[in-house]
């Protein structure tokens, strides 16, 4: 049985993705992604009006994928603060897969500027689910709001910055050193009782 053709717009969002991430979105052009999707160029606009538009679908895409992660992250069983030292862990194997090309919506933000809205719009989106996602890992084992809080920010700023570095450095061990130091904060956070998951150190 014919395998189906994907749809021209699956197609342009496939090699759009390929091409952003391997080559970043300066250095890539509209001409170049209608070439390589085999798609018409007419086809490509009535999709897609804008490369601006284009990369907003893209990244909304990432980030669709990135919030079902976490939320079956959040409703799994097992030891929270184990589950943040897992992201970082996560973090340190896509940097050394992806050969440190870093995260998408940071090279986005790096570029963005008048007449580019709709991409500062989705990262802002994408880095505030981030942050709500450690607030809400470390809800379930710090007592007070306010802590929970303070202390999600704090892993969230150390992630964020940790991913730069290895991008930058081309190594993991920003990451290493960071996860370190959020394991301390969680278990000082915790009175020294946040979980048994000392193993992670």
């Amino acid at each position: 049985m014919m395998m189906k053709k994907p749809s021209a717009r699956c197609r342009l969002l496939e090699t759009a993705s390929k091409l952003f991430f391997r080559k970043g979105y300066t250095e890539v052009g509209i001409d170049e992604i209608i070439e390589q999707s085999e798609t018409a160029k007419a086809t490509f606009y009535r999709h897609f009006p804008s490369k601006e538009l284009l990369v907003e679908a893209w990244l909304m895409a990432i980030h669709e994928g990135a919030e079902d992660r976490q939320k079956l992250i959040l409703e799994s069983e097992g030891c929270p603060v184990g589950k943040i030292a897992d992201s970082f862990d996560a973090l340190m194997d896509y940097m050394t897969r992806h050969d440190f090309r870093g995260c998408p919506y940071s090279n986005s933000c790096a570029v963005t500027g008048p007449g580019k809205e709709l991409i500062r719009k989705q990262i802002e989106v994408h880095k505030e689910s981030s942050r709500r996602f450690y607030r809400q890992l470390c809800s379930l084992f710090v007592g007070d709001e306010n802590g929970s809080a303070i202390l999600g920010d704090r892993i969230f700023l150390l992630y964020s910055g940790a991913t730069t570095e290895a991008q930058n450095l081309r190594d993991t061990w920003p990451v290493r050193v960071a996860k370190e130091a959020v394991l301390e904060l969680c278990d000082l956070a915790a009175g020294g009782k946040s979980c048994d998951c000392h193993q992670y150190n």
